[in-house]
């Protein structure tokens, strides 16, 4: 993020857009954009971005855009998208830019690859069973899940074959509300999804079962009334296809706010509760967003859920606890954002996304070392990372938490860390303070090279070592690459961006 000048803030933006002001330079008109044309507006006083196949005139939004005008400019002129899906998908740019919409890119007509049509067709004859209407291709036909279903009196059983090892209840997340069924299958970085309008009505209750010997899921729903369903249901635009993580678009449900309390002085621990009719646990390292419509307008900010406390014995893995997500958020005083959040009631409701992320516990479950470098509301994936390292990686000789923040009174969970520590060998914490009272005795300064040598050692030169860094964006980016150059490899490293 870069500082925005005086009266450039998200809210001056949205009053900007709801001025009736024309902002797109067209007068109201949509046009259709040839490559060519789009090619021709790529300056700062005049700059048009495609974005999934739809074209904005980003021109007013310079000045109001957090990353500044640069990172705007890394698109003029051309189809932005995949930029856009790596520095934040999770915008929702169609509310944001509305008003700046010029209109669709002209599209070239497309016609399917032959070998993808005959192996669908060569799949149906085979399994004679539900297939994906999408598949990629040829290569990974083996790979792609399928469906069935059966019922009993009472009972409706979706099967997911998923053909992948190692499933989990945290691979399978599972939506249904109002006749409307959503199973979300995560295969790696690709998705499979069941989409239907059920045939009839299923009570809250949503079971979820995972056979890991045969590879498969089972959903399993109630019925409201003992009849017999003719069908699963109609299925919806999405159901029944196979595509990459990146291109399914995130999907919302509201959870009621049911805790709030302080951690800090300006940071608070949101408790949020599932619906029951939800199935979905946040994997480690993964983080959820938050959606709220301010002024209008569909405002979203990820955050990482943390466990509602540090546990300090860490003998028997944690239970979980799969019907709340609890989220530990800074309180700014000027953040449009987090102060509707903290003006929420008990028994408000708030839309909570699905989980991304991309750290793997294979990363985690070698490492002799573990670093976490955290930095303010950057410490928020390390707690259960703590909680999974002390628990079940059983060649995990030591970890330790260097935790940066400003005062001693913006320390999260200063108490139990220092608690874990004595009570457990292979945990050390060392806190850094930036702006620090006379009477601090500990370290000060801010994240350098120097700091990072001191405490970022391997205790062995063949030690397998990971370092899980978090904070703001130019912390995270300057310790990569501090850690870089003190000789740790990119494969050592893992910055958690959103």
């Amino acid at each position: 993020q870069v500082p925005l000048k005086p009266g450039r803030s998200l809210m001056d933006w949205i009053r900007l857009t709801k001025s009736g002001k024309d902002l797109t330079g067209l007068k109201g008109r949509l046009s259709e954009v040839t490559e060519d044309e789009l090619a021709k507006h790529n300056k700062k006083e005049d700059c048009w971005i495609c974005i999934r196949g739809f074209v904005y005139n980003v021109t007013p939004y310079m000045e109001y855009h957090p990353g500044g005008e640069d990172e705007l400019m890394k698109a003029a002129g051309t189809d932005g998208t995949d930029l856009f899906d790596q520095v934040h998908r999770w915008v929702n740019y169609e509310s944001m830019l509305k008003e700046c919409l010029v209109g669709r890119m002209a599209v070239k007509p497309v016609t399917a690859p032959k070998e993808i049509s005959s192996t669908l067709s060569e799949e149906k004859k085979q399994l004679n069973g539900v297939l994906p209407e999408k598949v990629l291709g040829a290569s990974a036909k083996d790979l792609t899940p399928s469906y069935d279903w059966f019922q009993t009196d009472s009972l409706i059983t979706i099967v997911v074959y998923t053909k992948q090892k190692d499933m989990n209840a945290e691979l399978v997340i599972v939506d249904c509300e109002d006749k409307r069924l959503r199973a979300e299958i995560i295969v790696d970085d690709h998705s499979y999804l069941v989409e239907v309008d059920l045939d009839h009505a299923v009570q809250e209750d949503v079971a979820v079962s995972i056979a890991e010997k045969v590879r498969k899921v089972e959903i399993i729903l109630k019925k409201k009334d003992k009849i017999h369903w003719r069908m699963l249901g109609q299925p919806l635009e999405s159901h029944n296809t196979f595509i990459k993580r990146t291109d399914r678009g995130l999907f919302y449900r509201k959870c009621k706010l049911v805790s709030k309390k302080e951690v800090t002085h300006d940071t608070k621990l949101f408790c949020l509760m599932l619906p029951k009719s939800t199935h979905l646990r946040v994997p480690m390292g993964q983080h959820v967003y938050l959606k709220q419509i301010i002024a209008g307008t569909e405002v979203v900010k990820p955050y990482t859920p943390v466990l509602p406390f540090l546990p300090l014995d860490f003998k028997e893995p944690s239970c979980h606890d799969d019907a709340h997500i609890y989220l530990m958020i800074k309180i700014y005083s000027c953040g449009l954002f987090t102060q509707a959040l903290d003006h929420l009631q008990i028994g408000d409701y708030i839309s909570v996304s699905s989980p991304e992320g991309n750290l793997k516990k294979s990363q985690i479950q070698t490492s002799e070392e573990l670093f976490l470098l955290a930095a303010g509301t950057g410490f928020t994936p390390m707690v259960k990372l703590l909680n999974f390292t002390l628990t079940e990686v059983s060649c995990l000789r030591t970890v330790k938490l260097i935790f940066f923040n400003k005062t001693e009174d913006d320390i999260f969970w200063r108490n139990q860390l220092e608690q874990l520590a004595l009570k457990d060998e292979r945990f050390e914490v060392q806190f850094i303070l930036s702006q620090p009272t006379k009477d601090w005795m500990g370290k000060q300064g801010k994240i350098s090279s120097a700091l990072l040598s001191e405490f970022v050692k391997r205790s062995r030169r063949d030690s397998k070592v990971l370092i899980c860094i978090c904070g703001p964006t130019p912390f995270t980016e300057q310790g990569v690459q501090y850690l870089k150059d003190l000789g740790y490899s990119q494969e050592e490293i893992h910055a958690f961006t959103a």
